[in-house]
């Protein structure tokens, strides 16, 4: 099962690392539609949008966006194995 675990985090953060830089720079699927509809003109700034990893890069620069693939996994899979591991079911004696 370990096995599997690791192989499952080298996969995801090679994915991450690499295909991150195939992303099309143009809007996503809701950026669009809500240009195409005029909705975009009503819409205002995230207040997230200056953080660090704003536009699926790290600092807003482009060269970076395979990095901020690879800490968004990293981030990913530490919450979501801490939840896990929190949430476990416990036998009497680990208590």
């Amino acid at each position: 099962m370990k096995r599997f675990f690791v192989g499952f985090a080298v996969v995801s953060l090679l994915l991450a690392g690499v295909v991150s830089y195939f992303a099309n720079s143009n809007p996503d699927g809701l950026d669009h539609v809500t240009e195409v509809h005029g909705i975009a003109e009503h819409a205002e700034e995230s207040p997230l949008s200056g953080s660090l990893f704003a536009d699926y890069a790290v600092g807003g620069d482009d060269r970076f966006t395979g990095v901020a693939g690879i800490l968004g996994v990293v981030v990913t899979l530490v919450l979501a194995g801490g939840l896990f591991w929190l949430l476990r079911k416990r036998t009497p004696q680990e208590k």
